[in-house]
């Protein structure tokens, strides 16, 4: 099965909670955070960036 991340950047915080998990870091042009990949074999650690977001930004979708 394969997973997607969508993500809206523009309302993210910059906070950082979800680079926690490595898949996540900061984007060096705004000081917001951005995925490293977006289509995901497996959904890992990126659910729990989901879950932590205080601004719940972050989904994980299951791609057919």
């Amino acid at each position: 099965m394969k997973y997607k991340i969508e993500f809206n950047q523009e309302e993210c915080r910059g906070c950082g909670a979800c680079t926690t998990c490595d898949n996540w870091e900061f984007d060096d042009s705004n000081g917001k955070v951005k995925p490293k990949k977006i289509e995901l074999e497996e959904i890992g650690c990126n659910q729990d960036a989901a879950d932590i977001c205080p601004v719940q930004i972050i989904k994980i979708v299951k791609v057919e």
